[in-house]
C-alpha cells in the first residue's frame, strides 16, 4: 500500500474544509499517476486511522471524488480509481508539502511583459503621504449601506439578480448624465455613458478599440504608468512630448504630428499626472484644433475634477469639442473611495455601443448592486453633499500641508501649491536620495512613494507625489515631522 500518511498533508487550521483538502490531494495523486487507473483505495476506516481523521471526513472526501468521476465504488469490493481515466505514467512520489513548493512555477512557458511591471499602490496603516487617495473615513458609508439594502426590497428580484446591461445600471447612467451635464457642461444622455470598474478599465477598453499595433499614442514625458501600460499592451508605439508648468506642450505635439501620424493623445488636463499642473484654456483650444487638423483622438482622463481650490475649475476638453474627437473618462474612486470601482466613459453613442461589446468579453457587466446604490446616492443628494464636504476638507488640508512644507522643509522640498487635486508634486533636494529616504521613513512609520516610477527613461527627477487628502491635519503634521527629522540628521 502507498504511504498515504506521508503523501497527504492536511492543515486543519486552513479555511478550506479538511474533506476538500483530502479530496484535492487524492485527485492530484491520480493526476500525477501515483494512484493508477483501477487501483483500490484504502477503506474509509483504515484511511481515517492513518490520517487521524474522523471517518465521516474520509467518507465525505470519497463521496466528492465519486460524484466528480475520479473514483468508482464496486459493491462488496471497495473504492477504486475510476477505470475510464487515461493511464498516467507515475512521477516520482512527492510529499504534499513539496508539491506546494512547486505551485509558484508553471509547467509551460510564457513571455512576461516588462511594461506590466508597475508598483502596486496600497492603502497602508500608519502615517502616509500617498499618491493622492481620498480619506475613506469621511466617505458616506452609512448612506451607501442604506442604498444597498433598498436594492433587495425594490422591484423584481429575477431582474435585479440576473444579467444586466453591459453599459451599466440605467439609474446610475441617468444620474451621471445629469451630474456631468450640470457640473462639466457636457451634453450627454444615458446612452453616451458606459459605466466601468474604475477609469483604468475605460482606458483599457478605449485603447483596445482605437489602437492597432504600430500606431502611435502620445503621452506626456511624465505620465501615469497605468495609461502607458494599456497603450503598450495594444502593440502601439508610445511617443512622449514635454510637460511644463502648464501641462502637455501642445506645440511640441504639433511638431510631432507634422512628421508622424498620431492616432491617440492621452491627457490629464485638469491636474496633469503626476505633476498636478492645470492646462490653461489657450492650450486646450489649440489641442482641440490639432485633433481636428491631424485626426487624432483625444483620450481625456479627468480623474479628480471635483477638487479645485484656487478658482472655478476649467471645463473639460470634452465640453468644448465640436467635432466629437474627445473620449472622456472619469472615476468615483478618487471622489469617494478606491473600493468604489466605478468609473465612466463618455463618448458618441456608436463608440459606447462598441466599447460595451468589448467590455462583454472581459467583464459581462459591472457590479449592478453597487451601481444601483451609487445611483441612489446621486438621486437623493447624498453623494453631492459628500463631494461638497470632501472639497472643503481637502482644500483645508492642502493649505495646511503646503504651509507645513514651506515652514518645516524649505531647503528640502520645492513645490508649487496645486490648484486642486489630492497631492503635491514635490521635488527633493538633489543631495537627498529619495529612494533611501522613503525606506528610512517606512521604518519610522511613514509611507510615501520613492518617485522612481515617475522618472522618464534616462532622467532622474528626484520627485514624487505627496498625497495630503487621506490624512488629518494632525497626521500631516506628524508626517512632516518625520521628514524633517530624517532630512536634518
Amino acid at each position: 500500500m502507498l504511504p498515504f500518511k506521508s503523501l497527504i498533508v492536511l492543515d486543519k487550521s486552513a479555511e478550506t474544509a479538511v474533506f476538500l483538502q483530502l479530496a484535492g490531494q487524492i485527485r492530484q495523486l491520480i493526476s500525477d499517476g501515483v494512484l493508477s487507473t483501477g487501483q483500490k483505495l484504502p477503506g474509509t476506516r483504515q484511511l481515517a486511522e492513518l490520517l487521524r481523521l474522523h471517518r465521516k471526513t474520509v467518507i465525505a472526501a470519497y463521496d466528492e471524488l465519486l460524484a466528480e468521476g475520479w473514483l468508482e465504488a464496486r459493491a462488496g469490493s471497495g473504492t477504486f480509481v475510476a477505470g475510464h481515466l487515461p493511464v498516467v505514467l507515475p512521477k516520482p512520489i512527492e510529499k504534499a508539502a513539496d508539491q506546494q513548493k512547486n505551485q509558484g512555477e508553471p509547467g509551460f512557458s510564457f513571455v512576461p511583459r516588462s511594461h506590466l511591471a508597475r508598483p502596486l499602490l496600497l492603502m497602508n496603516d500608519g502615517l502616509r503621504l500617498d499618491d493622492g487617495f481620498p480619506d475613506i473615513r469621511i466617505a458616506p458609508m452609512d448612506e451607501l449601506a442604506r442604498a444597498y439594502r433598498s436594492y433587495f426590497r425594490w422591484g423584481n428580484p429575477q431582474q435585479h439578480f440576473g444579467y444586466g446591461d453591459p453599459k451599466g445600471n440605467r439609474l446610475l447612467r441617468e444620474e451621471l448624465s445629469v451630474f456631468l451635464n450640470e457640473t462639466r457642461a457636457l451634453r450627454t444622455t444615458p446612452d453616451n455613458i458606459l459605466v466601468v470598474r474604475g477609469s483604468i478599465m475605460g482606458i483599457h477598453l478605449a485603447s483596445t478599440l482605437l489602437l492597432e499595433p504600430g500606431q502611435t499614442a502620445v503621452v506626456g514625458e511624465t505620465n501615469w504608468s497605468g495609461a502607458n501600460m494599456n497603450f503598450l499592451q495594444t502593440g502601439a508605439d508610445l511617443l512622449t512630448v514635454p510637460v511644463d508648468g502648464h501641462g502637455l506642450d501642445v506645440e511640441a505635439l504639433a511638431e510631432r504630428c507634422r512628421h508622424r501620424a498620431v492616432r491617440l493623445v492621452y491627457v490629464t488636463p485638469h491636474h496633469h499626472y503626476p505633476t498636478t499642473v492645470t492646462m490653461p484654456p489657450d492650450r486646450r483650444l489649440r489641442l482641440l484644433q490639432l485633433s481636428q487638423q491631424y485626426g487624432f483622438v483625444i483620450l481625456e482622463d479627468d480623474y479628480d475634477y471635483e477638487f479645485h481650490y484656487l478658482r472655478r475649475p476649467i471645463l473639460p476638453l470634452a465640453s468644448a469639442d465640436p467635432h466629437n474627437m474627445v473620449i472622456y473618462v472619469g472615476s468615483l474612486s478618487k471622489s469617494v473611495a478606491p473600493a468604489f470601482r466605478i468609473g465612466y466613459v463618455v463618448a458618441p453613442e456608436t463608440v459606447i455601443d462598441e466599447l460595451a461589446r468589448l467590455r462583454r468579453i472581459i467583464d459581462r457587466q459591472g457590479d449592478t448592486m453597487l451601481e444601483f446604490a451609487v445611483g441612489q446616492l446621486f438621486r437623493n443628494g447624498d453623494l453631492r453633499r459628500h463631494l461638497k464636504k470632501a472639497h472643503l476638507t481637502y482644500e483645508a488640508r492642502c493649505q495646511h500641508f503646503c504651509s507645513l512644507l514651506k515652514e518645516e522643509l524649505p531647503d528640502v522640498v520645492q513645490f508649487a501649491k496645486p490648484e486642486g487635486g489630492l497631492a503635491v508634486w514635490a521635488r527633493f533636494d538633489r543631495q537627498i536620495d529619495l529612494n533611501q529616504l522613503a525606506g528610512k521613513a517606512r521604518r519610522e512609520g511613514l509611507t510615501f512613494a520613492d518617485g522612481l516610477a515617475h522618472n522618464p527613461p534616462g532622467q532622474w527627477l528626484n520627485s514624487t507625489r505627496l498625497g495630503f487628502a487621506s490624512s488629518t491635519e494632525t497626521e500631516l503634521e506628524q508626517s512632516v515631522a518625520v521628514l524633517r527629522k530624517l532630512t536634518r540628521g
